[in-house]
This record gives structure tokens, sequence and C-alpha cells, in this order.
């Protein structure tokens, strides 16, 4: 399974679900691939956001080598699945699919509900942590060989 998890900039919110589902999925013994990526081009380049680095420690995960990145009209061709944080990153990400089976990976981490943005707002770096991170597991649970 290759996952791709998409926020605005690369910076907060997909950086911490590329580490948190890569943790989980090492945990499950699943040799998933993960990565990240932003609809916006503003951090390229650049690591995460220093408090989703210090978030992600706190739990166990290590995110401080993540290289930030745009989303790319390929990654519909590189992924099985490209899993956004709200509903703009969705409407971005769908404005670019080239058909019917690239809309098709793409869907909200929480289904029905977004992943808020913690960049203006250092308390909500933990409670967006822990949103995604339900939201990872409700992934693998998804995804789990049945029989396992």
């Amino acid at each position: 399974m290759k996952i791709l998890m998409v926020c605005l900039g690369n910076i907060c919110r997909s950086p911490l679900a590329e580490g948190i589902m890569q943790y989980q999925a090492q945990q499950n013994g699943f040799d998933w691939e993960i990565d990240s990526a932003g609809t916006g081009n503003w951090h390229i380049g650049q690591g995460p956001d220093r408090r989703s680095v210090r978030a992600a420690q706190k739990f166990g995960v290590d995110i401080s080598k993540q290289v930030c990145r745009q989303f790319k009209v390929s990654d519909f061709d590189a992924f099985d699945l490209i899993l956004v944080m709200d509903k703009n990153n969705l409407s971005d990400v769908l404005a670019q699919a080239r058909s019917e089976q690239d809309a098709a990976k793409v869907r909200l981490l929480l289904n029905d509900k977004e992943v808020p943005d913690p960049y203006y707002d250092d308390t909500q770096f933990e409670p967006v942590f822990k949103l995604i991170e339900g939201g990872c597991k409700d992934i693998i649970k998804t995804y789990t060989p049945k029989g396992d």
C-alpha cells in the first residue's frame, strides 16, 4: 500500500500524518510506503514545523528528517490512496485529477470531518496529533488483510 498525506503547506498536519501512519504501519508489520505533500509551494525543501516535530516526539514519532514538497499530478500514479486534511485540500487535489480513477483515490483522512490547521495556535498541535492518530488507526483497520 502506498499512501500520500496532503495538507496546505506540508509543514504541520501532513508531516504528522506521514509519521504517524508510518509508525502504525510498522507496528502492525505492514511494509507500506507513506509520504506527504502540500498543495502550496511555500515550504518546498524545508523540514516540518518545529511544533509538529515536538508534538510527534512527545508521542514517540520522529518526523524531523522529512522534507516538504508540493503535490503533483504524477502522485495519482504513484499512490494507492491520497488522504487530505480538509475540504480545501480535497478540492485542490481533486481539481488536478485527470480521471475518475485519480479522483477515486482521494478522500478526507477523517471521512466527513476535517483536521484543523494548528499553524496559528501553538496549543492545537497535540490535539491535532491525536485526531490524526485516530484517523490513521481507522485506515490501518480498514486495510488490514482479513484473517489477521
